[in-house]
């Protein structure tokens, strides 16, 4: 029997939508209570505004609660403040908790608060890959051990993700391997005239092999190497796309301006919305 769960995320998020509605589909009894209250859709790794363009918001119930953070965003722990999610929840009457991220003083409050009194399970892809100075290190340590105190089960991604956990106390009989899911029947759609208009748009031969990157222009997803490492090739039919934005967005172009003909085959695209992004796919060869 399908025990009932309140789901507690921050804002809807185009990964997850799609898997509640497939949950949903398969019977799950569960509610996502949304934390995060009105936003502008600014996003912090991106650096602008990001609307998705595709629903959200169907196929599963769900409610929005009230934020009272001065400083409303998911980018830091006081930007979400509900003082009515744990009283939500209690009306709810789950049976399980299913709590995405603790980094907010929300969600980190309401792990405390039902801990012992309704089963905790929790979704994080945080890993140890950071380069922290050692002192962060043992206050991390310490911080954290503390916080995973309150769950009982934890889902991981991957190993980095299961080390995580591991260094902060979870034992292997509280992780489940749960890894990122996508909405395969619609990226599995044949976009193969969009992705050859994409290389066209590129100046990039048919049968020339694209090696993509697409995501947020930040330190910690090291897009840099991909510079370094292009630069060193040799082979004349290879080109690299990076697509989206972020706060190195300006330093990699500039790096990328100073390999000299190698240049012309590095490419810059904006942000690509969801239904873009199948398309841009397939239009390449190897994913980084």
């Amino acid at each position: 029997m399908n025990r009932k769960i309140a789901i507690i995320l921050s804002h809807p998020i185009q990964y997850y939508s799609p898997f509640f509605a497939a949950l949903n589909d398969e019977g799950f009894v569960f509610k996502v209570f949304y934390t995060l209250g009105d936003s502008d859709g600014i996003d912090a790794g991106f650096g602008k505004q990001i609307m998705w363009d595709l629903p959200l918001l169907q196929h599963y119930d769900y409610e929005f609660l009230s934020n009272m953070s001065s400083e409303p965003g998911s980018n830091h722990y006081n930007g979400i403040i509900s003082p009515d999610l744990i009283s939500t929840v209690e009306r709810y009457n789950p049976e399980v908790i299913l709590i995405y991220g603790w980094a907010y003083a929300a969600h980190l409050k309401a792990m405390k608060y039902f801990h012992s009194k309704v089963p905790i399970w929790f979704k994080g892809d945080s890993t140890l890959l950071d380069d922290l100075p050692y002192w962060k290190k043992i206050t991390r340590k310490i911080a954290l051990t503390y916080v995973y105190r309150h769950i009982d089960k934890a889902f991981y991604v991957g190993s980095n993700n299961y080390d995580y956990f591991r260094s902060f106390g979870l034992k292997n009989n509280q992780l489940i391997f749960a890894p990122h899911a996508i909405d395969n029947q619609r990226f599995a759609e044949d976009k193969f005239i969009h992705a050859e208009k994409i290389k066209k748009k590129l100046n990039i031969s048919p049968d020339d092999i694209i090696v993509l990157f697409a995501g947020k222009f930040q330190a910690k997803k090291n897009p840099e190497i991909l510079l370094k490492a292009f630069k060193s090739m040799k082979l004349d039919n290879v080109h690299l796309l990076m697509v989206g934005n972020g706060i190195l967005e300006e330093k990699l172009k500039y790096k990328s301006q100073q390999l000299g003909l190698k240049s012309q085959k590095i490419h810059f695209m904006d942000f690509q919305n969801q239904s873009q992004m199948p398309a841009v796919y397939q239009a390449c060869d190897i994913y980084c």
